[in-house]
């Protein structure tokens, strides 16, 4: 194992990757949450327990967390889920309320949320066991774009919409441009679609109170090549590895042999992987 010298020093890169992250892409806890258990002392490298995140370790290496060896990381793997309106995106949630991961399938591995959806959102959630796509897919770089169907309460006009395009600047905080299109009114309330490229805290939300408009419905439909379809709420599908491998670039076996078929959970549904290529994005 490597230990990273103190800044300042002069250094070459040590072989491996920090030992966070290899516990992470072992599917054991988020990037956040092994150096949590580190820092607890519940992380052993070679028999020996360590007290700092900040170590490369390499295959040869024995990694125990919690009394449990690290073995080979599993295959990164992604599915496509629609949340209901009324669970949060944590896994755990200080005022008790349900979250989307009580309600997942039972067999269903360990898995992270790229991005959130807020409490009253509904839509398209990827999930992922594999924390180096989470970081990719909601990087600012990647550029995937995010659209929405939002209904808001009232008639506005599509001049009104007008500062969405440019670009808002909220309590000191700049909005990027969003794709904005007015749908059609539909008695009192109004259907918007809307894209976006990031993903700030309750951004739409946001945006349209700004302009005097209040969002009684959100539901996100794509995210980058990914769509929501004809999923229904509580619903979840696995991709196939070929379409995960040829999305986001990554050197993995080309055997697109379905996943075994998980438990449903309470209201949770599990679909069987289409057999088609990737989605396109509407």
């Amino acid at each position: 194992m490597n230990w990273t010298k103190p800044l300042g020093m002069t250094q070459n890169t040590p072989p491996g990757d920090r030992i966070a992250k290899v516990i992470a892409r072992a599917g054991l806890a988020s990037r956040r949450e092994a150096e949590q258990l580190i820092l607890q002392g519940r992380v052993s490298v070679n028999g020996k327990v360590i007290d700092s995140p900040a170590l490369n370790v390499t295959a040869s290496d024995k990694v125990v967390v919690n009394g449990k060896v690290v073995g080979t990381p599993d295959e990164p793997r992604l599915w496509l889920y629609h949340k209901p309106v009324g669970l949060v995106t944590t896994t755990k949630d200080e005022q008790g309320r349900p979250t989307i991961f009580d309600k997942l399938p039972e067999d269903m591995p360990r898995v992270m949320s790229v991005g959130r959806l807020d409490l009253n959102s509904e839509g398209l959630l990827l999930l992922t066991n594999d924390g180096g796509i989470k970081r990719k897919l909601e990087l600012p770089s990647t550029g995937w774009l995010r659209k929405y169907r939002v209904r808001v309460k009232g008639a506005p006009s599509d001049e009104k919409l007008e500062p969405l395009r440019k670009g808002l600047t909220i309590d000191g905080e700049r909005f990027q441009p969003m794709i904005v299109t007015l749908d059609r009114q539909q008695g009192a309330n109004a259907w918007l679609t809307i894209g976006l490229r990031e993903g700030k805290n309750r951004e739409i939300r946001r945006a349209m109170a700004d302009l005097g408009l209040t969002v009684n419905r959100l539901i996100r439909v794509s995210y980058g090549p990914f769509q929501l379809g004809q999923l229904k709420p509580g619903e979840v599908e696995e991709l196939r590895r070929k379409v995960v491998r040829d999305q986001l670039g990554l050197e993995m076996p080309t055997d697109a042999t379905p996943a075994k078929s998980l438990k449903p959970k309470g209201n949770a549904v599990r679909r069987k992987p289409r057999p088609t290529g990737p989605r396109k994005t509407p």
